[in-house]
């Protein structure tokens, strides 16, 4: 592989750890509690979230975490996030990330949802700068092309 391939390789192999880390910290149960330091470390200080609700409204990621610690302690009891499928545009010190996952609240009900992340590298390090996502439903399905690993690589 060239240099510029195999920095590429490392691009991607950097944000894909970023994506997995993030839904793995923010699953709970009874037993297991969320990983919220290392939720809350993949981000830019000031970056925003986007949830699903409409109209939208923007969110700090302090703010969320807080939302979710106190739903985790309450109606919330488990909460596990299963990446189904990623792809990955990378220009030079940017990227966008988009992420097919699956949702299993309280053990019991499952839904499906995409989020979208944009990223930046700053001194090495790839940290996401926003995130957005909706719920997947049958008017709204998630694509295909997203369940199957998408297109990874730098923009055309």
């Amino acid at each position: 592989m060239s240099e510029n391939a195999d920095e590429l390789a490392d691009d991607l192999a950097a944000i894909r750890a970023i994506i997995a880390r993030q839904f793995a910290s923010l699953s709970w149960s009874r037993h297991a509690p969320a990983d919220w330091s290392s939720f809350l470390g993949d981000f830019v200080e000031g970056a925003l979230l986007y949830p699903a609700a409409r109209p939208t409204r923007s969110q700090s990621v302090t703010a969320f975490v807080d939302r979710m610690k106190t739903l985790s302690g309450t109606t919330l009891r488990s909460f596990h996030e299963t990446v189904l499928g990623c792809e990955i545009r990378i220009f030079g010190n940017i990227a966008v990330a988009a992420a097919a996952v699956e949702i299993t609240e309280n053990n019991a009900d499952v839904s499906r949802s995409v989020e979208m992340m944009l990223l930046v590298k700053s001194d090495g390090a790839w940290r996401i700068a926003s995130q957005a996502w909706d719920k997947a439903s049958p008017d709204n399905p998630i694509p295909e092309s997203l369940l199957h690993g998408g297109r990874d690589g730098t923009a055309s």
